[in-house]
């Protein structure tokens, strides 16, 4: 005999059937789909962050290297300008000569009565003497330069010209002395510290070593040394 239900269908109590509808799995499916973009949207955010870092930091370290290139830069300026006064000074110091210690000497070794005009000098030899004076250094420009000084001076004796020559050939660094001239000027004028007057004229060339010798000169006497000619 088949069951009969009595009680009115909207009394009824609903029972579990392990069914939806259709509707419902649309509004699972929305809910899927805003959760994916949630997701994706999060994770583009923190990628677009973690991007900006990055470049951050980048800039960071470009202005850091930029700062210190700067100052690189300054300090391969000040080393730049260091060798070139270092190779002016080194310059310097090889073409230097003693000029103070060649009058001192020249000083004791002029005869009495003598003196010294006019005077001219060249660590390079140019335009001291005879023209021929820089021939060598230019068909060798590997030749070292040869100091020279020209004296021009007055004497009582053309006998006191050889022995001021002599002289001069012990002196430090003398290598030869050149007579240009030596002989008494014509007319009466009167002797002056730049006129000979009625005395000897003397003109002499000395030529230097290009480098100091190994061994000094002898030093410190108040007369004339036997090795510069004995004095007068």
């Amino acid at each position: 005999m088949k069951a009969v239900n009595l009680i009115p269908t909207d009394q009824r109590r609903a029972k579990a059937s392990g069914e939806m509808s259709g509707g419902a799995y649309g509004v699972l499916g929305v809910l899927a789909v805003l959760l994916v973009m949630a997701v994706a949207y999060v994770m583009s955010t923190n990628s677009v962050n973690d991007s900006k870092s990055k470049a951050a930091a980048a800039r960071q370290e470009a202005d850091a290297a930029e700062s210190k290139t700067k100052q690189l830069g300054s300090f391969t300026d000040f080393a730049s300008i260091k060798d070139q006064r270092l190779a002016a000074v080194t310059a310097a110091a090889q073409t230097r000569f003693d000029w103070e210690r060649f009058m001192r000497e020249l000083s004791r070794v002029m005869p009495n009565g003598s003196w010294i005009s006019t005077t001219t000098a060249s660590v390079s030899g140019e335009g001291v003497g005879a023209a021929s004076t820089t021939t060598t250094a230019a068909a060798d420009p590997a030749a070292l330069a040869t100091p020279k000084a020209n004296l021009v001076g007055c004497t009582q004796r053309h006998s006191e010209v050889a022995r001021m020559m002599v002289r001069l050939e012990q002196m430090y660094r003398v290598t030869e002395v050149t007579l240009n001239e030596s002989s008494r000027e014509s007319g009466t004028s009167d002797t002056t510290l730049q006129n000979c007057g009625k005395l000897y004229k003397f003109d002499l060339t000395v030529s230097f070593s290009p480098v100091p010798p190994s061994s000094e000169a002898p030093k410190g006497e108040t007369r004339v040394p036997a090795s510069l000619g004995g004095g007068s």
